[in-house]
């Protein structure tokens, strides 16, 4: 509940602190004076948009600071003390600031939080009813919503778990349309890597094989090289008469004589015995050695026909090591991951089909959904209907009467609900058969007619009434909408525009009836709806036009009769006009007794 609030540079108001009160209070005023600007506070406080033109223009910033009565154990109080806040004595203070240039400040129980926060906490609190949301009521859209939030809680969670339903259905759809644009792309990548893994398996390399095969035929290719080469080096080590160049001993004879030379003196020297044994190992290395060489030499042969068989296969894996990788490692590295994404590709395929019958089933259960939603929203529309032509009853209109039209438009393409389902009529009155067209909301189509008369068709809001009429029918709707609101304050801007006599009278005496179990602040200009106020608060202005510091003040006694006065004839010291003011009160007193 709202307990304090001071206005400061917003608007024409300079300096305005005033107090609320549980019941019912109105705020009155003459014309230009402030009445909106204080609405406007109100919604600035409550995370409304920030509007540097609402500054006034010889201040810097406008201000609005209030005091919230809240539950300590309550959602609001928890959420506050979540974000930061410290509650005062069970309430919340709340500031929002904004400068000329526009910049926005926004504070909650000490702690500065975003807008958005104090949006978020106000919606919990205080509903805010004004000539705008007329307008908007006109809107189909609006007035499904609104609807929506009569029905309560039960069709609530039924749009939620459709909006589940719903949301994943268009996921499933936009991963759908993905895969499927992009089908022939994959056919023609899978294609291509089939074609690369058929022809490394016609090869089939091993880890290793490239250099094997590098190394086969270089020997190969150069096997009488080889084979001379060892065969010299053989001789070399060990002697041989056809090598001319090495007349003077081979090497095995010369470390022999070296180390004979040696053996004979080594006992005289421990340093030359350890030369002596190191000839003796060389001795048998080129022992070693030398038969190697007659092993190599024997294997070493030449064979055109292997070399042919080598050069062609290594071809082969040169061919692969070009196109998927540097080295058969690499090839057979590349070759598994591209195994892996043809079945990925392959299983895209399996997908569009999983996701073809999740599809369907999603369907399934949004139809579902739809058919409970609808027949929801069908038995709030009656109960929304009745109880805004009995509202219209009590505001001088008792021959008038509001329809909701719950309506579904078919589409091939649409939801089909069954022949169970409860089905309404096309906008323009005929029965639907078949599928239906859906969108976030369900398959319906809300309109809030009226007529006039019991012989008139009801028609649409905007075009079914005009001046108080659809001021009064806009009223009770507010009203009714009002009662369903789980909030504990409500705010009602001059919603009762176009309204005079009796008709009066009775929209004081609803709202002073919601004022029985909500805290509701009214700015009004009608005396019949002020009578009936708890608190009444009036807007003053200076000479110069402008609303000064104490420019709220309560009004009491015969000062609240004064002021009816002005607001009855404009002239408060007409003595006419005070007795009506004071006739005023004295029935408003009784008819709320009542």
């Amino acid at each position: 509940m709202l307990e304090e609030v001071r206005i400061r540079g917003l608007g024409v108001i300079g300096d305005a602190a005033f107090e609320l009160a549980p019941g019912l209070t109105v705020f009155t005023g003459e014309t230009g004076a402030g009445k909106t600007m204080v609405v406007s506070g109100l919604g600035l406080l409550l995370g409304g948009r920030a509007d540097p033109g609402l500054v006034r223009t010889d201040a810097r910033q406008a201000v609005v600071e209030g005091r919230v009565g809240v539950d300590a154990d309550g959602p609001v109080a928890a959420r506050a003390v979540e974000a930061g806040a410290e509650l005062d004595a069970g309430a919340l203070l709340l500031s929002r600031t904004v400068s000329a240039e526009g910049r926005s400040r926004a504070h909650l129980g000490g702690r500065a939080v975003p807008a958005g926060l104090l949006a978020e906490l106000g919606a919990e609190l205080v509903a805010v009813h004004g000539q705008s949301d007329q307008h908007q009521l006109r809107r189909p859209g609006h007035q499904r919503g609104a609807l929506d939030r009569f029905a309560g809680a039960e069709l609530a969670e039924s749009l939620r778990v459709y909006g589940d339903a719903y949301a994943r259905l268009r996921r499933l759809r936009s991963e759908l349309a993905a895969l499927e644009a992009a089908a022939g792309e994959r056919a023609r990548e899978a294609e291509l890597l089939r074609l690369a893994l058929a022809e490394i398996a016609a090869v089939d390399p091993a880890p290793g094989e490239g250099g094997a095969l590098e190394r086969e035929e270089a020997r190969l290719a150069h096997a009488d090289a080889l084979r001379q080469a060892a065969g010299n080096a053989r001789q070399a080590l060990t002697g041989g008469s056809d090598d001319s160049a090495l007349t003077a001993g081979d090497a095995l004879s010369l470390l022999e004589r070296a180390r004979k030379t040696l053996d004979g003196v080594r006992e005289h020297d421990p340093d030359l015995a350890a030369i002596a044994d190191r000839l003796a190992e060389s001795t048998y290395l080129v022992i070693d050695a030398s038969a190697e060489l007659a092993s190599y030499g024997a294997a070493v042969e030449s064979d055109p026909g292997r070399l042919a068989e080598v050069s062609q296969r290594r071809a082969l894996v040169r061919g692969l090591t070009r196109k998927y990788g540097d080295s058969v490692e690499q090839v057979l590295h590349w070759a598994a991951t591209a195994s892996q994404r043809v079945v990925h590709l392959d299983g895209d395929d399996e997908r569009v089909a999983v996701l073809r019958i999740e599809e369907e089933d999603l369907r399934t259960r949004l139809a579902e959904a739809a058919g409970r939603l609808s027949a929801l929203r069908r038995a709030a529309a009656e109960r929304f209907a009745a109880a805004v032509t009995a509202e219209l009853g009590g505001l001088a209109m008792p021959q008038a009467r509001v329809e909701v039209a719950v309506t579904q438009t078919p589409d091939p393409d649409g939801l089909d609900l069954g022949r169970g389902a409860v089905r309404g009529a096309n906008p323009d009155g005929v029965n639907v058969q078949g599928p239906l067209g859906y969108g976030p909301h369900g398959v319906d189509e809300v309109e809030i007619r009226f007529a006039a008369h019991p012989g008139s068709p009801a028609r649409p809001l905007d075009r079914a009434a005009s001046g108080g009429e659809l001021s009064r029918v806009m009223l009770a709707v507010e009203v009714v909408f009002a009662g369903a609101d789980p909030v504990p304050t409500f705010v009602f801007d001059e919603v009762d525009a176009g309204v005079g006599g009796k008709a009066a009278v009775e929209v004081g005496r609803r709202l002073a009836r919601l004022a029985r179990t909500a805290q509701v602040v009214v700015v009004t200009h009608l005396p019949q709806v002020a009578a009936f106020a708890d608190r009444h608060l009036v807007v003053l202005r200076d000479d110069e036009g402008q609303v000064t510091s104490s420019g709220v003040r309560a009004v009491e006694g015969s000062d609240r009769v004064r002021e009816l006065s002005r607001m009855l004839a404009g002239l408060e010291g007409s003595a006419s006009a005070q007795a009506h003011a004071e006739e005023l009160l004295a029935e408003a007193a009784t008819r709320r007794a009542r």
